[in-house]
C-alpha cells in the first residue's frame, strides 16, 4: 500500500476575494489547449488552510481591479512534504494559461510526479540510514 503524506497548507488568495479566484491540484496538462481548461485536477479553496497530498503541483488563479477590466494573475507552486510552498512560475494578463503551461507540464514530468506516483519516499524513510536504503534498492533490483 502506498503511503500518502497529507500536509496542512496555507493556500494563498491571489487578487481580490470579490472577483474570480481558485486553486487546483494539477494532475495533467493538455498541451493542445492554451486556456485554463488545459489543466486537469481537483479544485481546492483559497485563502486558508487545506489538507493536501504532498508533493503535488498547485495552480492558483485570481483577479483584481474592476469587473470591466480585471487584472488576472496565476502562480504555480509545488507543495512540499513539510507543508511549505515553492513557487515555480507566475503569469499575468489574458494569456496567463499559455504562459505557464510549459512550466506546469515540466513540473509534472520531473521528480514531483515520481514522488506523487510512488508515495513511498515520504518522511517516514528519513529514519533509515542511507546504506540500509541502498541495500534495499539493490535487493529489489535483483
Amino acid at each position: 500500500m502506498e503511503a500518502v503524506v497529507t500536509v496542512a497548507v496555507d493556500v494563498p488568495l491571489i487578487g481580490d476575494e470579490r472577483h474570480k479566484n481558485w486553486a487546483k491540484v494539477v494532475h495533467n496538462v493538455d498541451t493542445d489547449k492554451a486556456t485554463g481548461w488545459a489543466y486537469d485536477g481537483e479544485f481546492v479553496a483559497t485563502g486558508g488552510i487545506q489538507d493536501l497530498d504532498a508533493p503535488c503541483v498547485l495552480l492558483i488563479y485570481g483577479e483584481k481591479g474592476s469587473k470591466a477590466n480585471p487584472q488576472m494573475e496565476a502562480r504555480v507552486y509545488v507543495v512540499n512534504t513539510d507543508g511549505t510552498l515553492s513557487q515555480h512560475g507566475a503569469a499575468t494578463g489574458r494569456a496567463w494559461a499559455r504562459t505557464i503551461r510549459d512550466t506546469v507540464a515540466e513540473l509534472l514530468v520531473s521528480d514531483v510526479p515520481a514522488a506523487i506516483a510512488s508515495r513511498e519516499w515520504g518522511p517516514e524513510l528519513m529514519e533509515y540510514a542511507d546504506d540500509a536504503l541502498r541495500t534495499e534498492l539493490k535487493r529489489r533490483e535483483a
